[in-house]
């Protein structure tokens, strides 16, 4: 439709910086292999923080990312089911889940398996993630109506989000 009949533009969205969550996945990732549904691999997450103007606290042990992946090309294409729960500094408990894509070129892929490499530039591999969270504190139930995007990468004690409120 164009002209006078056309429906308002919707509203563009905005962001604002959340927090820097850094996931300690304690024994790497466990291969489970190939089946008819993708290459299956799960990540325990034994630990972590979070850092940001908004909340600050810890990420707890216990949660994990169960991701699979394929292939497009010469690069390998995955998803992420991811959990986890945090303590914020206060002492409040916030659910976490996330979904994500991944695209890891080969070359970048070897270097991650190679432990004694240095850690790889992340403008060289595609890690996005949207976030959703649920909580039953006071202090932080504006989280259970938000939604956050963000930009992750390989660390050598795991992964590191750093989280955008979407608004």
């Amino acid at each position: 439709m164009t002209g006078q009949n056309s429906p308002p533009a919707p509203a563009g969205l905005e962001s604002r910086h959340l927090c820097t969550a850094e996931f300690d996945v304690g024994g790497g990732l466990i291969a489970i292999g190939a089946s008819p549904f993708g290459e299956q691999r799960v990540g325990y997450v034994s630990g972590g923080r979070i850092l940001g103007p908004r909340i600050r606290g810890e990420v707890l042990p216990g949660g994990g990312n169960w991701p699979r992946s394929g292939r497009i090309g010469d690069a390998s294409v995955g998803t992420f089911d991811a959990r986890s729960v945090w303590k914020a500094e206060e002492g409040d408990l916030i659910y976490l889940t996330y979904t994500g894509r991944s695209l890891i070129p080969d070359d970048v892929r070897a270097l991650f398996a190679d432990p004694a490499k240095p850690p790889v530039d992340p403008s060289r591999y595609y890690l996005r993630i949207a976030a959703v969270f649920e909580t039953a504190s006071e202090r932080y139930r504006w989280l259970n109506g938000a939604l956050a995007v963000g930009v992750g990468e390989v660390t050598d004690f795991g992964v590191r989000h750093v989280f955008y409120e979407i608004g």
